[in-house]
């Protein structure tokens, strides 16, 4: 059925790249090959193959960007990597969704810890590759991210991530009390408009402001960027409170690389990550996130 010895070569060459970009180690898809087709591949030569994708990586880093993108999530998620020793290292991702709903893996980059300075290059390197224009960014609580977001996209907007939000208030109260503080503080997304949700907060404050004095002045400290999400359509609410769409990519990311146990070099971690950031938006690409083709118009709206 494959009478080309060329043909037959470059559907294995295929194949190992898909393999790899699903985790698998480059000495298991070398067995595998030799399995399923009968041709000897060593490990050494499955990893030159799939070093075929670095170009294309290094391309997608250079590419042009879109003018302008209504919200951006930027989170980061740890991997393993050898350098002189083997340490889990930051990998910075940004996941942007634009006006008209399509979404995309805008750009990564790998450093052995999170920082603001790395979020601030990324961001201005985004924006040398023709992104202007930003509705909406989306984060934790990294320290000094609002502060860069405003240098270098002022007009930009600052929603905290309420789900991280949650989670460093369980880790500041007794066990007992998580549960229900918990069920409490999840009112303050599930409200109709910004006047009941404030209300919400500031009767949470009260409740437990004298138990947990300390959780509910940190509160009070970022207010200002809790309920940001409902000024913006009630269609889109749902997908802009928290990080939890470019964390289910993260997850991805770690499902498929915990075979590997660590990554050799940077090179062979990027073009991992490389691999499936180009796969999510092949995707993705032309489909709309929910609730955005709804209020398309009314996105569009909000730039110049």
């Amino acid at each position: 059925t494959l009478p080309d010895y060329k043909q037959h070569s470059d559907i294995l060459e295929s194949m190992i790249i898909k393999l790899y970009s699903k985790g698998v180690t480059t000495r298991e898809i070398a067995d595998l090959i030799e399995k399923m087709y009968g041709s000897h591949y060593s490990p050494a030569q499955v990893s030159n193959i799939s070093k075929q994708m670095i170009s294309k990586v290094e391309a997608y880093h250079k590419r042009k960007l879109s003018d302008k993108f209504f919200c951006i999530y930027l989170d980061a998620t740890y991997l393993p990597l050898r350098r002189e020793t083997f340490e889990r290292e930051a990998v910075y991702i940004a996941i942007g969704i634009k006006p008209n709903g399509h979404k995309e893996v805008i750009d990564y980059c790998i450093a052995p810890s999170e920082n603001i300075e790395v979020w601030t290059d990324m961001l201005q390197n985004m924006k040398s590759r023709g992104l202007k224009q930003v509705e909406l960014f989306l984060s934790d609580g990294v320290v000094g991210m609002k502060t860069a977001l405003a240098r270098t996209y002022p007009k930009a907007h600052f929603q905290r991530c309420l789900v991280h939000v949650m989670r460093n208030i369980c880790a500041k109260v007794r066990v007992d009390d998580r549960e229900k503080i918990m069920n409490e503080f999840k009112q303050v997304h599930q409200q109709t408009n910004k006047e009941e949700a404030t209300a919400v907060l500031h009767d949470f404050y009260t409740k437990w402001g004298k138990v947990y004095s300390h959780v509910i002045r940190s509160l009070k400290d970022i207010e200002p960027d809790l309920l940001v999400f409902y000024n913006y359509p009630k269609q889109i609410r749902a997908s802009i409170y928290s990080t939890n769409m470019i964390e289910s990519f993260n997850n991805v990311i770690k499902r498929k690389a915990k075979p590997k146990a660590e990554f050799p070099t940077e090179q062979s971690l990027d073009a991992f990550i490389g691999i499936q950031a180009m796969s999510y938006n092949d995707r993705y690409f032309n489909r709309i996130h929910k609730g955005f083709g709804q209020v398309q118009d009314t996105l569009e709206s909000y730039f110049d």
